[in-house]
């Protein structure tokens, strides 16, 4: 499972956009139960050979449950991805209007590295500019640039993620340019591949390449009901976010695909993926895509 990692945006916190999200955790959702639920999925994601990792400033307390389950042994074998430049704003609450802030100034930088640290237990291997658009003034600020800069210099691999209809123009702008950024996590599955030439564009000028969302946020799932894609699905007798974790996969420009399971059930079968061709019939317009992510409730 070496190209398959485990991502923590939905057990990090009590909401998220998930399809049946509220459906998966324990009653009450409470800190001690989420902290439980994270470490027994690190555990089964590490017994079946996933070594990659990915947390973020903003997934509530992803940093600390992974940073509590990571022994000195595990962590020479792991591959530890995490973000900044949103803020976690909810209060451990999944009925709020705003859960995250987003900020890519430099001052959140400095706040948020220490906690990452101290969470953590120490460096990840990977530190990326949560959801960068092209709008974000990041990718001119020279000052954060070379605080960057300076962290690469340190080791640590500096990059970002990237979100929404116009993705692939946020990382072109980014390998363009004049940046310390080796490493991009986006959005690509089966519903939304627009990124994928910009994604092929990075791997080849070494950059490192982790696809997010796989599943589409269980758009890609069983949950999501009889859709064209589970019926595809059905009839070629495979799981449906099987199938989508085994599209990603298959793109040779995708270095980690990750898994955001909430329930071992969903562990497992995210792992048992299979490669079934491109799927190209099932891609929707960019901006569809992205208008129809963006209706998902906080569950």
């Amino acid at each position: 499972m070496a190209r398959i990692g485990l991502g923590l945006a939905a057990v990090g916190r009590p909401g998220y956009i998930n399809l049946g999200h509220d459906e998966d955790l324990p009653a009450g959702r409470a800190v001690e139960d989420l902290r439980v639920r994270t470490h027994e999925l690190l555990e089964q994601a590490w017994q079946a050979g996933v070594r990659y990792f990915d947390a973020a400033r903003s997934y509530g307390l992803a940093e600390k449950f992974l940073g509590e389950w990571i022994t000195a042994q595990r962590r020479a074998e792991l591959t530890i991805g995490s973000k900044w430049g949103y803020t976690y704003v909810a209060d451990w609450r999944h009925d709020v209007d705003t859960h995250e802030v987003k900020d890519h100034s430099l001052d959140t930088f400095e706040r948020q590295w220490p906690e990452t640290l101290q969470a953590l237990g120490g460096p990840p291997d990977f530190y990326l500019v949560h959801s960068l658009t092209t709008d974000s003034p990041a990718l001119e600020d020279k000052r954060l640039l070379d605080r960057l800069r300076e962290l690469a210099g340190s080791g640590v691999r500096v990059g970002l993620s990237t979100s929404g209809p116009r993705q692939a123009e946020t990382l072109r702008k980014a390998l363009s340019g004049s940046t310390p950024f080796s490493a991009v996590q986006a959005t690509w599955n089966v519903l939304d591949p627009s990124a994928g030439p910009a994604l092929a564009e990075a791997h080849d000028a070494g950059w490192f390449v982790v696809v997010k969302e796989a599943v589409a946020n269980g758009r890609l799932t069983a949950r999501a009901g009889e859709t064209p894609f589970n019926e595809f699905a059905h009839q070629h007798g495979v799981a449906p976010d099987a199938l989508a974790i085994g599209a990603a996969v298959a793109q040779p420009w995708a270095d980690i695909v990750l898994s955001g399971a909430t329930t071992a059930a969903q562990l497992s079968s995210n792992l048992a993926y299979r490669v079934d061709g491109p799927l190209s019939e099932f891609a929707q317009q960019p901006e569809e895509y992205w208008t129809e992510r963006s209706a998902l409730p906080w569950i």
